[in-house]
């Protein structure tokens, strides 16, 4: 059994390839070309995923979701850290290495 990744919010993070996203009323679903898995991501699920399209650290998401949504940044950095968890279970992202050339 796989280890689940202990998370940071400064990991950068993003889309794997060969994934086919479509809209589906308010909500994304996607199917996965490697695996043969279909996923509904939700609303707010797909809005993560469109968060991701290029590497971005995942407290840039949690920022972004709490600029659009009323949520407590607990809250929202738990639920944003448990669906990244889940789709890195599914082999769905990638985590990249972070290099800083400003040191911040």
């Amino acid at each position: 059994m796989e280890k689940q990744l202990e998370l940071s919010l400064n990991l950068l993070v993003s889309q794997s390839e060969g994934n086919i996203v479509s809209d589906m009323g308010n909500e994304k679903v996607m199917l996965s070309v490697e695996n043969g898995k279909y996923y509904n991501l939700g609303e707010m699920g797909g809005v993560i995923w469109e968060l991701i399209a290029s590497p971005v650290k995942i407290d840039k998401v949690v920022d972004s979701l709490l600029a659009q949504y009323e949520v407590e940044r607990p809250e929202c950095e738990r639920q944003v850290t448990a669906f990244i968890n889940k789709l890195s279970e599914e082999g769905l992202i990638e985590f990249h290495r972070y290099v800083s050339l400003e040191g911040n």
